[in-house]
């Protein structure tokens, strides 16, 4: 256990943070997930729920440790060859158009002969923010005009989006006040940005109403957007107001203390009870203690990715933490407003603590890059070292290899220079043989002779 914490790199207080996370989820996932298995499987008994999301952490943390291994900057490169890939995914679930679980399945993506479903645009938040990190640290170092940063920056951006929002708007909204936070951070002139925001507005704008005005021209969720501000907005009862009433039940019950772990009685009518509405399972279970504890965390998150960002080595480092790192903290507090009724449901799960494989790993992802981005000078040191003692290892092999070819081939010189002396010298004894010989001619023994 020792070796594998020391093997460790990064930020090791954001590791603690992320595993506390993971493990206190546990608890609330094996509670509200016995409404599944009964309406599912007849029975109140959540073992399978319980291995299944262990497995997914599990998963997720190798993902974590594999990434954070990688250098960073290796994501500039990669994230302008993934984005392309990532608009072909988000067609695809866009037009796929099918329904799981009663939700639409166009956020969903299921990888063909595993049968493991991912949501699409999660994985697009992550290669867009790390895109756009690398375009802004690019303009720290050079300048460029607004006509050019629409084509290098804004075109994919509004593309992803343009793929995310017909079935997604909550994320859609969540990643592009994102990019606009990223872009201020990278000091992307304020005037623009304005423009970039009126922009953004309108285009949603003439999107709605074109829906409106041709509502069957292809599948999207704008009536359901209207319908949900609807009832956040009125006392019209909804499918939506069930849920909310029944996860302020939940937080109203719970009181300071709490019900106790597992008691919860609301996870039996609330449909989304280990996943969008956990955390009024939550504070039913662990009551007002366990709601700080679980917002405090996350904010204890958020002030190391702050410190996290302050102690980057680069630009890009220091903006790939804020885009990757912030995000994970406000889908959390977005889900806890909604379980409060603060703001209309979105869909939103809590990180790291919801049930679910793929929002699990691609929350792993985000972590690992960040991860990679905190490594400190002296692991990076090590790192290299390593790296040149392999590199000296494999040159002391090619050398040795060299020298052995190189004496092969000297000996073989060597024996054919020795062959060639023996050559000339046999035929100049013959030669001498020849010249001294009486027999033939005895005259030539007198003429040679000393």
């Amino acid at each position: 256990m020792k070796e594998l914490i020391n093997s460790l790199k990064g930020d090791k207080v954001i590791w603690a943070f992320v595993a506390l996370l993971a493990l206190f989820s546990f608890m609330p996932v094996f509670s509200a997930s016995s409404n599944l298995a009964y309406m599912r499987h007849g029975s109140g008994n959540a073992i399978t729920y319980l291995l299944k999301h262990a497995v997914h952490i599990f998963i997720g943390f190798i993902i974590i440790y594999q990434i954070h291994k990688i250098p960073y900057h290796y994501f500039r490169g990669i994230s302008m060859f993934f984005l392309p890939i990532i608009w072909a995914l988000l067609f695809y679930t866009l037009v796929k158009g099918t329904v799981i679980d009663g939700a639409n399945a166009s956020r969903w993506m299921v990888i063909p002969f595993i049968g493991i479903s991912f949501q699409t645009s999660t994985l697009a938040a992550i290669v867009l923010y790390v895109f756009v990190a690398r375009y802004l640290s690019k303009t720290r170092e050079e300048k460029v005009s607004f006509q050019s940063s629409l084509i290098e920056l804004w075109l994919p951006v509004f593309i992803t989006l343009g793929f995310i929002l017909p079935a997604n708007f909550s994320t859609a909204a969540l990643i592009f006040a994102m990019v606009i936070m990223l872009a201020f951070i990278g000091k992307y002139p304020i005037k623009y940005i304005a423009i970039i925001i009126g922009t953004g507005i309108a285009a949603f704008t003439l999107f709605v109403l074109v829906v409106l005005a041709f509502p069957d021209a292809f599948k999207n969720r704008v009536d359901t957007w209207k319908n949900r501000i609807e009832n956040f907005t009125s006392n019209k009862p909804g499918e939506d107001d069930y849920q909310i009433e029944k996860a302020k039940i939940a937080i109203a019950t719970g009181g300071i203390y709490g019900l106790g772990p597992g008691k919860s009685v609301q996870k039996n009518f609330l449909p989304q009870s280990s996943s969008d509405f956990i955390f009024a399972i939550i504070v039913e279970e662990y009551g007002l203690i366990g709601a700080l504890s679980i917002l405090g965390l996350y904010l204890l998150l958020l002030f190391r990715f702050v410190i996290a960002a302050h102690k980057a080595n680069s630009m890009f480092g220091k903006l790939v933490v804020v885009g990757l790192g912030f995000p994970i903290v406000f889908q959390a507090i977005i889900n806890m407003a909604v379980a409060v009724e603060l703001l209309p449901v979105t869909g939103q799960t809590l990180p790291l603590i919801s049930s679910g494989g793929s929002s699990i790993w691609m929350t792993c992802i985000a972590i690992g890059i960040i991860l990679s981005v905190t490594k400190k000078d002296e692991e990076i040191a090590q790192e290299l070292e390593d790296k040149q003692l392999r590199e000296d290892a494999l040159q002391k092999l090619i050398d040795k290899q060299l020298k052995e070819d190189e004496d092969e081939e000297v000996d073989e010189n060597q024996e054919k220079v020795n062959q060639m002396k023996a050559s000339i010298k046999n035929k100049i004894m013959e030669e001498d043989q020849d010249d001294y010989s009486i027999t033939e001619n005895p005259m030539k023994a007198v003429l040679h002779k000393k």
